[in-house]
């Protein structure tokens, strides 16, 4: 039987570690103390990246492979060395969040399931004005790393041409993070725009591989997600430890890396040795501070070309100067089915399955790119939305709608409660 405490010394003060044998990755064995022990052998550089910034929990108390729930307020039973800052949110509402100043804060995040930090792009001294513009390469379905790689260098040398410096660092996941610092001198909304003019802007000089459309049935290539820099959102933070079967990391890169990288290169358990060689490669980030004026010159000249605001994530507030922002899928033109939705990705995806069963004429038609699976977001998790794309389904040939199967609803708890 396992320990059912351990009780660290981390910057000075006790951290206890709960169920420290805890398999948190089943699949490599990996356990609640590994994890805080990689956190430890990256610690400063893990710090660095989420320091003095407001955090989301996002804790996986049974591990990577159930569901994780999302925690904005900071738990009210916690040391009170463990500090916190009020944020207001777009839908007005407010919360307490956690600010981590150092390794123990950090090592408690652990202690509560989160495995990877979701900081905010802003510190705690100034909530209004963030200091990182993140540009977040998104592969679309069926789209391989090596688009990625060559999208990144692009944007790399985007940046480069408005002066500014970009931080590359693998996502843990499919894509590539780009980060900027930038001078606290920008809004939330300014910082927005800048970052659609780069995403524009990287479409323009590389079409066939990049886009800024917002709807996935509009996309292809590697989309690069301006949204990601609206008020509210949170990207995992460099050297986090990703929900993946293998604990892969989101690793910070030297430029020269970029073109031969692949997404499964870095894990929980090679990275504290390439840290402990390389050092923290963003340790230089906070110098290079740059401005935004020449992107939001950049944005000015594409709305005097006629290319206003693009669409806004779906529960903000329509903004001035926004189009109509109407799913393409609603539109008559566009043959989009759901098929299925469920609490568990790996449901729906045997619900997408049982479609193409039902309908194979149709579906030997469909190709990856238009199976749209999509994360929605609940009250405190995640659920999967499966749409599939008929556009290469010949009239004839494409069934009518029918109800999803499953057809999981997020909110009956809510309603059946009230």
């Amino acid at each position: 039987m396992g320990k059912s405490a351990e009780v660290l010394e981390v910057a000075g003060r006790e951290v206890r570690i709960s169920n420290p044998d805890k398999v948190y990755f089943p699949r490599a064995g990996i356990t609640k103390l590994d994890l805080v022990r990689y956190y430890l052998a990256v610690g400063e550089g893990a710090l660095r990246a989420i320091r003095n910034r407001p955090v989301v929990l996002k804790r996986y108390v049974d591990g990577v492979e159930q569901d994780a729930f999302f925690q904005k307020r900071a738990p009210a039973r916690r040391p009170e060395w463990v500090k916190t800052v009020r944020l207001a949110f777009p839908s007005g509402r407010t919360a307490d969040e956690i600010v981590v100043t150092d390794l123990a804060q950090l090592v408690w995040l652990v202690n509560l399931g989160c495995v990877d930090m979701n900081p905010h792009p802003v510190r705690a001294d100034d909530l209004d004005h963030p200091d990182e513009l993140r540009v977040d390469l998104d592969p679309g379905p069926g789209v391989g790393f090596e688009a990625v790689r060559a999208v990144a260098l692009v944007v790399r040398d985007a940046l480069s041409d408005v002066g500014l410096r970009g931080w590359p660092k693998t996502s843990g996941s499919r894509g590539i993070h780009v980060y900027v610092r930038l001078e606290r001198r920008w809004g939330f909304d300014e910082v927005r725009r800048a970052a659609l003019a780069l995403a524009r802007d990287v479409e323009r000089r590389v079409p066939d591989l990049a886009t800024s459309r917002w709807w996935k049935e509009e996309r292809h290539g590697v989309f690069l997600d301006y949204n990601q820099n609206a008020k509210d959102r949170t990207v995992a933070s460099a050297y986090s430890v990703r929900p993946t079967p293998e604990g892969r990391v989101s690793a910070p890169l030297r430029w020269d890396e970029v073109g031969s990288c692949e997404p499964g290169h870095h894990t929980l358990a090679s990275m504290p040795e390439r840290y402990a060689r390389l050092g923290d490669l963003e340790g230089e980030m906070d110098a290079s501070a740059g401005s935004l004026e020449r992107l939001l010159d950049l944005a000015r000249k594409h709305e005097e070309e006629g290319l206003g605001d693009a669409p806004w994530p779906p529960h903000y507030r329509k903004q001035q100067g926004e189009g109509r922002r109407v799913q393409p899928s609603k539109r008559q033109d566009m043959p989009l089915l759901i098929v299925a939705k469920a609490a568990k990705k790996q449901d729906a995806l045997a619900g997408l399955e049982r479609w193409k069963q039902r309908h194979p004429g149709a579906a030997a038609h469909v190709a990856e790119e238009d199976v749209l699976v999509d994360a929605m977001r609940g009250r405190y998790t995640t659920w999967t939305r499966i749409r599939v794309n008929l556009r290469h389904v010949p009239k004839p040939q494409r069934p009518p709608p029918e109800p999803p199967e499953p057809d999981y609803d997020p909110w009956e708890k809510m309603r059946s409660s009230s």
